[in-house]
C-alpha cells in the first residue's frame, strides 16, 4: 500500500470516474483531492501543492492541455492525464506540454496504480539527482538552470520544447554515462512502440541544431551508435 503522506489531485467532470479513481487512490493510501473542472482545479493545486495530479483533457471550462501548460511554467510536479482521446496526435500534444504518462479510458485500477507509482518514483529520483528548484547543471559553455527550466550556451538561451528540455535534463542527471534508447523513452514518454526511437532521433537531431553542433566538433550530447546517448562531461 502506498504511503498516505502522498496527496493526489483528480480533475475529471465525470463523476463516476473521478470517484471511482477517489476510491481506488484511497483504498490504497494515497490522500485525494478532486475538482470536476479546470478553474477548480487550478485553485487546489495551488493552494495544497499535490505530489501528483491525475487529469482529464476534455473539461467543461477548458482543455486540460491549458492546466498542463500552467503547472510546467514553474513546477515539475507529475502530471498523469486519463483521456478517452485515442488519437496519436492528442497524445504527443499532452505529453510535449509537459505531462508525465498518458492514461486511454477505459484503465484498470492495477494499470492507474502503477502509473501512479512510476510517476512519483520517477520525480523523487530526479530529485535526488538535483534535478529540482535552485539547482544547475553545467558542461562547458551549456548550462542548465531546472528553476527556471531554461538552458543557456555561451549565454544565450537555447528554445526548447518541453520534451527537448526533458531529454536534456535526464540526460545531465547521468552526465557522464550512456543511457540507452529504451532507458530515455521510458522516463520520458513512458511507453514504447516501434516509432519510438524515431521520435527520440528527430528530438535529438533538433535538440543538437539549437546547440549549434556541427559535424566533427566537441558535441554537448553525443551518441553511442546502436545504444544510446550521452551528456558529454569532458569539455
Amino acid at each position: 500500500m502506498a504511503s498516505n503522506k502522498y496527496k493526489v489531485l483528480i480533475i475529471e467532470d465525470e463523476a463516476n470516474i473521478r470517484n471511482f479513481v477517489k476510491t481506488v487512490l484511497g483504498t490504497n493510501g494515497y490522500q485525494v483531492m478532486e475538482a470536476q473542472n479546470n478553474g477548480e482545479g487550478k485553485l487546489l493545486f495551488l493552494s495544497h501543492v499535490p505530489d501528483i495530479v491525475i487529469l482529464d483533457l476534455g473539461l467543461p471550462d477548458g482543455d486540460g492541455i491549458d492546466f498542463i501548460r500552467m503547472v510546467r511554467r514553474d513546477s515539475s510536479i507529475p502530471i498523469i492525464v486519463l483521456s478517452a482521446r485515442t488519437d496519436e496526435a492528442d497524445k504527443v500534444e499532452a505529453l510535449d506540454c509537459g505531462a508525465n504518462d498518458y492514461v486511454t479510458k477505459p484503465f484498470g485500477t492495477a494499470e492507474l496504480l502503477a502509473r501512479v507509482r512510476a510517476a512519483l518514483r520517477i520525480h523523487h529520483q530526479n530529485m535526488d539527482r538535483g534535478i529540482e528548484y535552485c539547482k544547475k547543471f553545467s558542461t562547458g559553455n551549456l548550462e542548465i538552470n531546472y528553476e527556471l527550466r531554461k538552458v543557456t550556451v555561451d549565454g544565450s538561451e537555447i528554445r526548447l520544447t518541453p520534451t527537448e528540455y526533458n531529454i536534456v535534463a535526464l540526460l545531465a542527471a547521468h552526465a557522464g554515462r550512456v543511457m540507452t534508447y529504451s532507458e530515455i523513452i521510458r522516463e520520458i514518454w513512458m511507453w514504447n512502440d516501434p516509432g519510438s526511437i524515431k521520435k527520440l532521433q528527430v528530438n535529438m537531431a533538433n535538440i543538437r541544431k539549437k546547440f549549434g553542433a556541427r559535424p566533427g566538433e566537441n558535441q554537448y550530447i553525443l551518441n553511442e551508435l546502436g545504444v544510446g546517448y550521452r551528456m558529454n562531461t569532458e569539455m
